[in-house]
């Protein structure tokens, strides 16, 4: 038996590892740009400190002073600007900072008199003096190596877990896939865990107690009704040969008698194959059985059904074809469909032979619903007026199933002609 695939335990896994890997992707997001905010923050704070310098120094002696701070330098026209600097800031006026070329970076503000008669701009070229830059090469490699550890324990964390969470899951799963109904074990799991999947083998083990008792239930039934059933039936038997070995019995009688004893004995052999299909047993094994042998049997049998109706039977079977199955199932299945027809022909002709490789039974009668065609198989589905219980095609159905056999139904509502197809597994022709 194959073992359940353990997708579960691979999803934890897969699930932490990529949170792992989302929540060092954000941390190092998050790092980057705080210590990038950080620089550039110590910037712009000199240029601010150095702007209102010069500010009230223009206020005081009405011109513009040396900056102070190294690296910095003031410049009254973007014309004198840097090359680089300048075409920057002829695209974009409003820029504050500016990657230059040779590695050059730039810090800007503008600053300008009360009146606002006086402009200049403060450039601050911080290339030798960023931090975060000449290291930012292996804050990333510290980051990656950090984030695959990180990782790699999250995945330990979620193999560890997932095997605390998922063993019990498919301990469960490989005891409810071995389950037999034959063998129902009395508790799923050992032990009594406090948890979803306790309280999911705890709801299983109570189901297995009622479909035990319903198992049980029905064995009492099968054994008490194959035992009350064949009993009455070996009597009536007995007493049919019995009866048939009297000198003086007439001939009509006498073949009475022996309809009797048939019919006795093929009940007999249909009641071991319903018992048979309520138990998941063969009844008996399969064998090539003569088809019209069976048809004409089944016919004789069911011929009362037809009463005083003027109803024709036509039937066109060759004597050399055979079909693979056990014979008491033939004729359950073949009583069931003739019997039907015989039952709710009304007119016409009843037609037994083959159509396509399958066993045709067409007769003239009542009119079916639509809505009731494709449910006909279902037990107790009948058309409405129908005699019977809506038992015979639901079991001809299951024997089908059960070996290899298909059953279809069909009805022609111009001509009212119902057409039951018998198609067999293997077919063969008498040599």
């Amino acid at each position: 038996m194959t073992r359940p695939r353990q997708t579960l335990r691979r999803r934890l896994m897969l699930v932490f590892a990529a949170f792992s890997l989302a929540i060092s992707g954000v941390f190092a997001l998050y790092a980057l740009a705080f210590a990038y905010t950080t620089e550039d923050g110590f910037f712009a704070a000199q240029l601010a400190d150095e702007a209102a310098r010069q500010r009230e120094f223009h206020r005081r002696h009405g011109d513009w002073s040396a900056p102070r701070t190294p690296g910095m330098r003031l410049y009254g026209d973007i014309a004198a600007m840097p090359t680089d600097l300048r075409s920057a800031l002829r695209e974009e006026p409003q820029r504050v900072e500016v990657a230059g070329s040779q590695g050059r970076h730039y810090h800007l503000a503008t600053i300008g008199d009360a009146d606002g008669a006086a402009k200049a701009w403060l450039v601050y070229e911080v290339s030798d003096r960023l931090v975060v830059r000449p290291v930012r090469s292996r804050w990333l490699w510290l980051l990656a190596i950090t984030g695959l550890g990180m990782t790699l324990l999250s995945l330990i964390a979620g193999a560890w877990l997932s095997h605390r969470i998922a063993t019990p899951l498919w301990r469960l799963s490989d005891t409810v896939a071995r389950l037999r109904p034959d063998a129902l074990p009395e508790r799923l799991l050992q032990g009594d865990p406090d948890d979803e999947v306790g309280t999911l083998a705890r709801g299983l083990d109570t189901m297995i107690g009622r479909i035990r008792a319903f198992i049980e239930r029905e064995r009492s039934f099968t054994r008490d009704a194959s035992h009350e059933l064949r009993t009455p039936l070996a009597v009536i038997r007995s007493a049919a040969e019995r009866m048939a070995r009297d000198p003086g019995l007439a001939d009509t009688s006498r073949e009475q008698l022996a309809h009797i004893h048939q019919s006795a004995a093929q009940l007999e052999q249909t009641l071991a194959t319903l018992l048979a299909m309520a138990r998941e047993q063969d009844a008996e094994p399969a064998e090539s059985v003569p088809l019209l042998a069976v048809v004409e049997r089944a016919i004789v049998e069911q011929s009362p059904l037809l009463g005083e109706r003027a109803i024709a039977l036509d039937m066109d079977l060759p004597a050399d074809h055979r079909v693979h199955c056990p014979r008491s199932v033939l004729h359950i299945l073949l009583s069931n469909l003739i019997g039907n027809a015989f039952a709710h022909a009304t007119h016409g002709t009843i037609r037994i032979d083959l159509h396509g490789g399958r066993l045709r039974i067409a007769n003239h009668g009542h009119t079916i619903p639509a809505d009731l065609r494709d449910h006909l198989h279902e037990p107790h589905r009948k058309r409405e007026g129908s005699a019977g219980f809506g038992l015979g095609l639901s079991i001809a159905q299951r024997l089908c199933e059960r070996h290899g056999m298909t059953l279809v139904i069909e009805h022609d509502d111009d001509s009212g002609e119902t057409r039951a197809l018998l198609g067999f597994s293997r077919v063969e022709t008498a040599t």
